[in-house]
């Protein structure tokens, strides 16, 4: 923080007055938006990747003084491996759409059409980028060529395949790797490719939303259709299959037709990388943000093979191994986790003594004591709530007594439908009366048999009182 306060003060000639670290992203670089005395606000980069960071920055100023939207380089000291880029902003075009959708209720117009700035962003910044950065720079690869889409396969064999334990034959699959890579190698790399172009990495500024872009630092040569893949099929986006297809069409605009199954073909090893990031970082590093976009990315894989949009390319155990993934009980655990088991804890007690604790706080407590009292008369005075002489006593006062535990069984029944729903463990029920021994323990018992018999949960059961006396 010492570092980031001298480089700022350096860059603005403002004392730091805030600073708050954002977000961490999918890399293991660290964010700060780093504020001045004066409201200057700008975001501190640390990363010990030092080739990185001399992409990024090269990439930055170079970018930026051929008038693309990307940030301002301010500062740097990379020897002790910070620097200091132009904020801009919180909103993202993936935020954008969710507050949309939270809304609006889908994939709106507006968004459509802002989409449709973005790719026409994509065309300059392809041609523009391709013209100033020096491609030598690039990390780590300074072309997507059979060695960067090889990289990608394996990653997702890896990482993916293995981790989510599924089978495929090593030799049949590397034979249908070969036969992908043949084919995207026929496109020509003679643009800059982001290679990360997605919904997180594309900010928007001001009321007009005007997108700027960030996290270029993995881009290299490559052909135009891989971003415009990462852009339309980025998982949690979630964009509409009838919309990708028009925006995609819109990108190619007049050769969309001989387009559109090249475009497909980059959109499957666009798809494979990703999962094979989800896999590293979810089932190995155990991020749960990647875990929660893996079935988003099987619906799109889906989408491709069910649609038959692929060319006539000879793929036919990679498909295979394709169409199997949903097969995968790990998957499965993803798709569909299995929630775990409600236990309902019902008690009773004495108010002479302590109301017992909730569990997480929450919970309910009962209070019998306008319910008929046995305990007032001698004859049920070694007797419990579970005895039959006391049962017999409250048949006799059924109308109060069904009364108050029809009240009761409501109450909880809707606190266990929803916690069963949501997922949660617990939850704790408890009756009181002035002994903890007659009313108390009859409603326990009762309220612990209706919810055996009315959902597939665990019920404990405790008479605290009772115990204590034992």
């Amino acid at each position: 923080m010492e570092l980031f306060d001298q480089l700022f003060e350096q860059a603005t000639g403002q004392k730091v007055s805030g600073v708050s670290l954002l977000p961490q992203s999918g890399s293991n670089r660290k964010y700060y938006r780093i504020t001045g005395e004066k409201g200057i606000s700008l975001i501190g980069v640390y990363s010990t990747n030092r080739t990185e960071n001399n992409t990024f920055l090269s990439f930055s100023r170079a970018m930026r003084n051929a008038d693309l939207k990307v940030p301002q380089i301010y500062a740097e000291d990379l020897d002790n491996n910070i620097y200091l880029q132009e904020d801009l902003g919180d909103m993202s075009l993936y935020q954008h759409i969710l507050n949309t959708r939270a809304k609006e209720g889908g994939f709106s117009a507006a968004l459509e059409e802002l989409y449709k700035r973005v790719l026409d962003d994509l065309k300059v910044f392809q041609k523009k980028a391709a013209e100033v950065v020096d491609f030598s720079l690039c990390y780590p690869r300074s072309a997507f060529d059979e060695r960067s889409m090889n990289w990608d396969l394996q990653y997702f064999k890896y990482y993916f395949l293995r981790l989510a334990k599924i089978p495929f034959n090593e030799e049949l699959l590397e034979k249908d790797f070969d036969s992908l890579k043949d084919y995207l190698l026929q496109q020509p790399l003679d643009i800059f490719l982001y290679r990360d172009f997605q919904s997180r990495n594309i900010m928007l500024r001001g009321d007009s939303l005007e997108p700027w872009y960030i996290d270029y630092q993995g881009g290299r040569r490559g052909a135009r259709h891989y971003d415009v893949a990462s852009l339309l099929f980025d998982a949690k986006a979630d964009i509409p299959a009838e919309t990708r297809t028009r925006l995609a069409r819109y990108f190619f605009a007049e050769e969309a037709d001989k387009q559109m199954p090249v475009f497909h073909t980059f959109v499957l090893i666009r798809i494979m990388q990703a999962m094979g990031a989800y896999g590293y970082r979810g089932f190995f590093e155990r991020k749960e943000h990647f875990l929660q976009s893996i079935p988003y990315a099987l619906g799109n894989i889906k989408y491709i093979l069910n649609n038959n949009l692929l060319p006539d390319i000879n793929i036919p155990h990679l498909l295979g191994v394709l169409q199997a993934l949903e097969a995968s009980h790990v998957i499965q655990g993803i798709i569909n986790p299995a929630k775990p088991k409600l236990n309902v804890f019902v008690s009773s007690f004495s108010y002479k003594r302590v109301i017992p604790n909730t569990y997480n706080g929450g919970g309910h407590t009962f209070d019998c004591r306008a319910l008929p009292n046995p305990g007032r008369y001698a004859e049920y005075k070694q007797s419990t709530g579970k005895d039959a002489d006391v049962i017999a006593f409250f048949d006799k006062y059924q109308d109060e007594m069904q009364k108050f535990l029809s009240a009761a069984k409501t109450i909880v029944g809707m606190s266990v439908e929803n916690y069963m729903e949501r997922g949660f463990e617990s939850l704790m029920v408890s009756f009181g009366c002035t002994g903890g021994q007659h009313r108390s323990v009859y409603c326990a018992e009762a309220m612990a048999k209706w919810l055996k018999e009315s959902y597939d949960i665990d019920v404990t059961i405790k008479h605290i009182e009772q115990e204590l006396k034992k």
